[in-house]
């Protein structure tokens, strides 16, 4: 058989490139409909596995050699453009309009240049799934291109190291050991109990996706596909291709990135089924080439890496200034769409494709020489965003973490938990058994709350917000349980002063679903109070079945009040507070505390977010919702 043919191109991996990117888009723009599309990721990973073998297959087979200097000279001039033209232009847009974000620009720049950012972003307990106190970085998506960027530069190294001292099969042995190690060590190092961007990163717990496209490249060479295959064989080939494109797109749909079953085999299982998916793609007689292969994908293929760069800065520099993003749910992110696309567009030609193709001093020396006005604004722009990106960059030295309000918020939550913390423990000592008190028992402690009330001097801030004597007397007795996000870690100092026998169990990043396991616990532990408050919704979506749940582990009986969202940068808010509101309408010890309508007009009390309270939005949040919650307890 000839080897020497040059590789055709594969025009369904256009296709698949497409599906993988706009998973990823979608899933940063909503996560809560497009559960799964951070699955693009291991798409792309699969992809370089296998491209990147067969390359260097194909060359030792034809020349019985690798041109190393030709492979990097290209690599980078692939990667690099792009990378450094959006990492400049960021840079630049924070000097100007975003100084806040300018903290560690220097670290992150350079570990991206050298491809070591997902190591960085461990280091540091960077978080993947915060999308809120202070993680909002525009570069948190880029620990995926380091990795393979690692793979790129280290991976031809070793593996022509290896097949000229080992035989081709002790190689693919190795791989597969290596795979193996590799979702393993995914399944082992996960802790549901902790943030799993650790796992998430890291080379170690993602490398498999990458050498299962390895693999595949070994069983599966490109110039050992033929088109005239038996009858039977397409058949099979094509239903493999369907079998495996439906498996990817119910995962997509349904596995959400906090899921256990995801870090314990289902990366794994959607990566097989990705691998198994490129090699019918990359098959020349199977129909699935042609489905995937039309303009519309072929472009965005074209695109891909540059939309993939470019998607983070967009949407966060997008949403830190249009802040009633809540209010046009679907107006928006299509405009952040259209905007990733554009950008991408122009960077690809303009920037990625002269530069990629051509010697790069020549290319500046035509810049220069030419007379088209074009070609001077090409060179203006590019100057522009360098000068401007290196100002950013000199001028982050004088930005530290601690000067900015995410930052100052972010210690607030941390202490906040911590007291939370350390006060729950004493609190659930107490707590086992609890039930209803007796009519008499009631009286006796009306009684005792009205003795108490005259007693205590009135608290002027307490009362300018409505709270009597009489209703902090009654607050210091009430034993509740309440279960939230960082919102109410946020605000949980002025509840802890207020209700000194309530438990506080909140989060940053929580979900519902977290809420429920923690409910189910507690009650299991025979420690749920007659009084629960949930507030829940800041991170994504809560639907009418989640919240039955909730109400069937509290039960008839208890009482449970649920505080509704501010979060006017995400598209979910007006959505969970609909639910919520239909809920309480529905169940009748289910109380709806409008936070939202109390807080909507006063943007003096949060961070710059929006969604969190800064000092004076704290007390307004906990004397808001602990006049609520007194208004209609039943003690």
């Amino acid at each position: 058989m000839n080897t020497g043919k040059p590789r055709r191109y594969i025009t369904g991996f256009d296709g698949l490139r497409t599906i993988g990117v706009l998973g990823v888009i979608l899933y940063h723009l909503n996560p809560d409909v497009f559960l799964g599309g951070y699955l693009g990721v291991p798409i792309f990973l699969v992809l370089s596995g296998y491209l990147i073998t067969d390359q260097i297959l194909r060359s030792l087979q034809k020349r019985r050699t690798f041109d190393f200097q030709s492979y990097y000279s290209k690599r980078f001039k692939r990667l690099y453009p792009g990378l450094l033209l959006m990492l400049f232009s960021s840079s630049a847009y924070m000097a100007f309009f975003q100084k806040n974000l300018l903290a560690n620009l220097r670290s992150i720049f350079i570990t991206n240049v050298l491809n070591v950012f997902n190591f960085w972003q461990i280091a540091h307990g960077q978080s993947y799934f915060e999308r809120f106190a202070g993680n909002q970085s525009p570069f948190t998506h880029m620990w995926t291109l380091s990795i393979q960027g690692q793979f790129y530069f280290i991976w031809p190294l070793i593996l022509v190291f290896l097949l000229r001292l080992i035989s081709e099969k002790r190689v693919v042995a190795l791989t597969f050991i290596a795979t193996v190690i590799s979702a393993v060590l995914m399944a082992l190092l996960y802790n549901p109990k902790v943030d799993p961007s650790r796992v998430y990163y890291g080379t170690d717990t993602r490398i498999f996706s990458i050498f299962l496209g390895c693999l595949l490249a070994f069983i599966w060479p490109t110039n050992h596909l033929r088109k005239n295959i038996l009858k039977k064989d397409k058949i099979l080939l094509d239903l493999l291709g369907a079998i495996s494109l439906l498996v990817m797109l119910i995962f997509i749909f349904t596995m959400k990135a906090t899921q256990p079953f995801m870090y314990r085999g289902g990366m794994l299982i959607f990566s097989i089924f990705t691998t198994i998916l490129v090699a019918v793609v990359a098959h020349p007689a199977s129909i699935w080439n042609r489905l995937l292969t039309n303009k519309l994908f072929k472009e965005i293929g074209k695109l891909s890496y540059g939309i993939y760069l470019y998607q983070f800065p967009v949407m966060i520099f997008f949403e830190a200034k249009v802040m009633n993003i809540a209010d046009h749910r679907f107006l928006y992110p299509i405009l952040e769409i259209c905007l990733i696309i554009a950008i991408s567009w122009l960077s690809y030609h303009f920037f990625e494709q002269p530069l990629a193709q051509y010697n790069w001093w020549s290319w500046f020396k035509k810049l220069f020489q030419s007379r088209r006005i074009v070609a001077k604004l090409e060179l203006l722009s590019f100057s522009f965003i360098v000068l401007a990106g290196s100002y950013g960059l000199v001028q982050s030295q004088n930005v530290t973490a601690e000067d900015v309000n995410h930052s100052q918020l972010a210690i607030k939550i941390k202490n906040n938990h911590l007291k939370n913390k350390k006060n729950n423990q004493r609190i659930l000592q107490k707590m086992h058994g609890e039930t209803h008190k007796t009519t008499k028992a009631q009286r006796l402690q009306i009684k005792k709350w009205q003795q108490a009330a005259k007693e205590h001097p009135v608290n002027l801030d307490y009362q300018k917000m409505g709270l009597s004597q009489f209703d902090l007397q009654r607050a210091q007795d009430l034993s509740a349980l309440a279960i939230g996000d960082s919102v109410m870690v946020d605000g949980s100092d002025g509840l802890r002063q207020i209700f000194p026998n309530m438990v506080i169990n909140a989060d940053v990043s929580r979900g519902i679903d977290v809420a429920i396991d923690l409910l189910k616990n507690y009650k299991a532990q025979n420690v749920l109070p007659q009084v629960v408050i949930i507030g829940m919704g800041t991170n994504g979506m809560v639907n009418e079945q989640q919240v039955h749940e909730i109400m069937q582990i509290a039960g008839p009986k208890r009482q449970v009040f649920w505080i509704n969202v501010h979060v006017p940068t995400r598209s979910w808010e007006k959505p969970v507070n609909s639910v919520i509101a239909q809920q309480a309408h529905h169940y009748k010890n289910l109380q709806e505390i409008d936070w939202y309508t109390y807080a909507k007009n006063h943007s003096d009390w949060f961070f710059d977010d929006q969604v969190h309270t800064n000092d004076k939005g704290s007390k307004y949040y906990s004397y808001f919702i602990a006049k609520q919650i007194l208004k209609k307890v039943k003690y």
